[in-house]
């Protein structure tokens, strides 16, 4: 059985939509688009990290739960992008990554409660 590292997933996933960001269309919306999707995709991978040094139980959950906002935050900018035909692909591939994301911390978030 293979097992994940999530602090490091997360840290690929914000060096990824980093990356991803360069080669997007330059038109005033992405501009802020991207902004916001660098912003909150970074924020994942900080905050899990916030998460994983938790002083209680409580501030566990409830880093978790930031991670969880920043995860669909990012999914809302990656579907607003404006994408070129060849954009499209890695597009859908970010949008499934973050959303499976969400997934594991829901599942995170409601197993430690």
């Amino acid at each position: 059985m293979k097992q994940y590292d999530l602090e490091e997933r997360t840290y690929r996933f914000a060096i990824n939509v980093r990356n991803y960001t360069k080669s997007l269309i330059c038109s005033m919306s992405n501009r802020v688009y991207i902004s916001q999707l660098i912003r909150s995709s970074s924020s994942i991978a900080a905050n899990y990290i916030e998460a994983n040094e938790a002083s209680s139980k409580k501030d566990f959950r409830h880093k978790i739960r930031i991670c969880i906002r920043e995860a669909k935050e990012s999914r809302l900018w990656l579907r607003l992008l404006e994408v070129s035909p060849l954009d499209k692909g890695a597009q859908i591939k970010y949008i499934n990554e973050v959303t499976e994301i969400i997934k594991i911390f829901s599942s995170i978030h409601i197993n430690s409660g």
